[in-house]
């Protein structure tokens, strides 16, 4: 298993565009070989005292937290998908997308303790 995690600011009125977007490249993502994505808003993100959701992104008033992952069932097929999906049109913007994609954290990760999974 490994993990391609995502911290998004989004508009709160861009969140059914947003989850179209989402359902269109999930759709792409399990082509690749992903074997599972979630894509979870923000319900209860509170302010922190050093550091939150909200700052690590640069939130601003009117935007909701996305935090979403992908499960892939190893590094290198995650690291194979990301190359194929470079030359693949499909992943092209056209248009605007729902976010500032400038402003999202990503990252990999490899799990070192799991529950509720084999």
């Amino acid at each position: 298993m490994y993990i391609a995690g995502f911290v998004i600011p989004v508009p709160a009125d861009k969140k059914e565009a947003y989850r179209k977007w989402a359902e269109y490249g999930a759709e792409l993502f399990k082509e690749y070989g992903c074997v599972e994505i979630v894509e979870s808003w923000e319900d209860n993100v509170p302010d922190g005292k050093h550091t939150d959701f909200r700052r690590a992104v640069d939130a601003r008033a009117g935007e909701k937290i996305v935090l979403m992952w992908q499960v892939w069932p190893d590094k290198a097929t995650c690291d194979a998908a990301e190359a194929k999906m470079r030359g693949d049109k499909r992943f092209e913007v056209a248009g605007e997308i729902p976010f500032d994609a400038k402003r999202l954290i990503y990252g990999c990760f490899e799990p070192i303790c799991t529950m509720g999974r084999e």
